[in-house]
């Protein structure tokens, strides 16, 4: 199957938040623990001027995921955070690596210097994905807590671009 990746657009969001939400209802490999609605999903991923970037991945089976570049999070001038979402029964696919590189286009369209990707110290699936990618450890916050109060810690991760 040949894999495309492009810019995510509004009639794309009922697609990528099905996965989205499935991500988080499986629970363990994402900072988000409650479901998104549509408006949501759009304001966060899809809404200048803190939204970047959201490109996403398909082919001829349908929507394997997305990976959002955005200003979020109080990060320094020049930095930008990222977020990376697959269907979990489509991971190993290529599609990571290929919507990276679509990312780094932008991210170098508009002058990003470093993008940061922070993730639960508890998802090693995220954690090795990043670090393949180039990402290094630069930080970590180990008293990140769920909603419901369990530990899981997170890894700052960076990527440079200059």
């Amino acid at each position: 199957m040949t894999l495309i990746v492009r810019k995510a657009t509004p009639a794309d969001v009922p697609a990528l938040l099905a996965i989205q939400n499935a991500i988080i209802g499986i629970g363990g490999t994402t900072a988000h623990e409650v479901e998104m609605s549509a408006d949501y999903f759009t304001a966060l991923y899809m809404a200048e001027p803190a939204a970047i970037s959201c490109q996403l991945a398909e082919d001829s089976a349908g929507m394997i995921g997305f990976q959002a570049l955005d200003f979020y999070g109080g990060l320094p001038a020049g930095w930008a955070g990222i977020g990376t979402f697959i269907d979990p029964d489509r991971q190993r696919s290529g599609a990571g690596h290929a919507l990276f590189k679509a990312t780094l286009d932008v991210a170098r369209q508009r002058s990003i210097l470093v993008i940061n990707a922070t993730i639960r110290a508890d998802n090693v699936p995220g954690l090795g994905y990043y670090t393949r990618l180039g990402f290094v450890d630069y930080g970590s916050d180990p008293e990140y807590r769920l909603l419901d109060g369990t530990l899981v810690g997170r890894i700052h991760k960076r990527f440079d671009l200059g």
